[in-house]
């Protein structure tokens, strides 16, 4: 098969398209042809090694070279086979799933227990914009945020992929929303259902006066001290990402809202996608919701399976509105 393999820190263009052997399912996995796929933050720190601090770190990048050598944790696509102790799916399935590595590739095997069926409405390309960005959005608010119908939230970064599910997914719990996002982005988050849109060229949302049950901080650009100001007395405050930088961030910035936590009155929290175990059931929790026209994945750029390297560049910087997709 042919993927992207990664053999050294380092700029996208390291990544070499390559033949390798492909995959054999084992006894409890699902062989997928990929379809589609999608760029997270996720991919890009793990290509550059970067925060280095996060090289340290027990169960984080490689000390002096990547632990993954195939990059991309979403996928859509068909099974291809199965392995004997599947019950599940079956060869020609719809699927999609949240990987740990190998979705830059033309196959990548998968553990029954991660893999969903694909939303009836969606393309390929659309279900794999879902898998990262939408449950690190899902477990933002209704775990981590413990979000109730009739509250408040503010998602801050709510262009980016992230964001823009936030923003339907608040709505589709009873939420009244407000987007932080820049101007050029302010028809699109008020078309995904935001009540509110503040716009950080002009306004800093910590200094406007509004109280929010829930501040769902996907940006980083502001501290979890200052996010403060802006939550009702009981309010939550859910840190998931934060600034890029090469020695600590964004994992300074999260660290940050931890060492707050038992010094403020609110709740501080962060979403972890790392260690969530039900993530089969969150995949499903969201085709329902997309099936029932709650959410919709909004798509910045689609570049095909050669231009991967490209489309890493163009999410690097920052201005993606909503996720970019690679069609297979």
């Amino acid at each position: 098969m042919k993927a992207f393999v990664l053999c050294r820190y380092g700029p996208p263009d390291l990544l070499e398209l390559t033949d390798t052997p492909g995959p054999v399912p084992a006894d409890d996995e699902v062989l997928v042809r990929v379809r589609a796929t999608s760029i997270n933050p996720y991919d890009w720190h793990n290509m550059r090694g970067e925060p280095y601090i996060a090289r340290l770190m027990p169960g984080g990048l490689g000390l002096r070279g990547p632990k993954l050598g195939i990059l991309g944790c979403d996928a859509a696509g068909q099974v291809e086979a199965v392995g004997r102790g599947v019950t599940r799916f079956r060869p020609g399935d719809d699927v999609f799933a949240l990987l740990e590595q190998g979705g830059f590739a033309e196959y990548v095997t998968v553990h029954e227990a991660l893999l969903a069926t694909k939303p009836g409405n969606l393309s390929y390309g659309q279900a794999a914009a879902v898998p990262t960005a939408a449950v690190t959005a899902l477990l933002g608010l209704r775990d981590a945020g413990q979000l109730q119908p009739g509250q408040k939230v503010l998602v801050n970064g709510a262009s980016g992929g992230v964001g823009t599910f936030a923003v339907q997914i608040a709505r589709a719990l009873g939420a009244k929303v407000a987007g932080v996002c820049g101007p050029h982005s302010a028809d699109l988050v008020s078309s995904l259902g935001a009540d509110e849109i503040i716009d950080y060229t002009t306004e800093d949302f910590t200094r406007t006066g509004q109280r929010y049950d829930l501040v769902l901080d996907v940006a980083g650009t502001r501290s979890a001290d200052a996010c403060r100001r802006v939550l009702t007395p009981k309010g939550t405050f859910v840190s998931v990402g934060g600034p890029a930088g090469r020695w600590l961030q964004p994992v300074g910035h999260m660290f940050a809202t931890l060492a707050l936590a038992p010094l403020a009155s609110q709740r501080m929290a962060m979403a972890d996608t790392v260690r969530c175990t039900q993530k089969r059931q969150n995949l499903e929790a969201l085709t329902q919701l997309i099936e029932d026209g709650k959410v919709t994945p909004a798509i910045d750029r689609c570049y095909p399976f050669e231009q991967i390297p490209a489309a890493i560049k163009y999410q690097e910087q920052g201005h993606a509105r909503g996720k970019v997709i690679v069609a297979l």
